[in-house]
């Protein structure tokens, strides 16, 4: 009960503008607008983008089949394993992302939905497919030499404290629990949005495609 406390008013300190920012990587990425018979997008409303996979009770068995893409940047899951991210919501509503800085964006838009289990990939695994471990378990390494995804600031998951402390030392940055983690997503997310609008941007002056327009 104190961590989903603790996750709702760290989500809705950061739901308005995350609600924005969805939209706009919304307009980047197919099929995730608002459901038939919900209300029109011209609503704004960020009930749109809750998740959209009917419910499932076991989301861990064969999870990167049933949700292979970020439903919020539309990543492949399966390329970027080492970072990813799973809430299973008591109305066994599943959110599966590419990262925590996109599954603080899943937490701050579905606020009455409460966790009943996160998972995040043990990046110290040594396998080609990092498994998942429940974040309550979970030693964090933020702020590393690592490589971030979607995010200037990396934020890693590792299931044995030892071996987040040994790439600690290898690659720099301070160990933390998940709380710590999901709050440092939340303040990077002003600078990391501008980050993740320019590289697309530059990608879409590149293959000389049009922004997409605001309706």
């Amino acid at each position: 009960m104190k961590r989903r406390n603790a996750i709702k008013l760290m989500g809705a300190l950061g739901a308005a503008p995350l609600a924005a920012r969805a939209g706009d990587m919304a307009g980047d990425h197919e099929g995730h607008g608002a459901m038939a018979g919900d209300r029109p997008a011209a609503a704004g409303t960020p009930l749109q983008f809750m998740p959209r996979n009917p419910p499932d009770p076991d989301p861990l068995t064969d999870e990167l089949a049933k949700y292979p893409k970020c439903p919020y940047c539309g990543m492949d899951r399966t390329q970027w394993n080492h970072s990813r991210h799973l809430v299973h919501y008591d109305d066994d509503l599943v959110d599966a992302t590419c990262s925590i800085h996109c599954l603080a964006i899943s937490l701050a838009l579905n606020l009455d939905r409460g966790p009943q289990a996160i998972y995040g990939a043990d990046y110290g695994a040594d396998a080609p497919i990092r498994p998942l471990v429940n974040v309550d378990e979970a030693t964090y390494l933020i702020g590393s030499r690592l490589k971030g995804t979607m995010s200037r600031t990396s934020k890693m998951a590792f299931s044995e404290v030892a071996a987040a402390m040994a790439a600690g030392e290898r690659h720099g940055g301070e160990p933390g629990d998940f709380d710590a983690a999901l709050a440092r997503a939340y303040a990077d997310m002003a600078r990391d949005t501008a980050m993740i609008r320019g590289k697309r941007a530059e990608r879409r002056r590149r293959q000389g495609t049009p922004a997409p327009r605001t309706p």
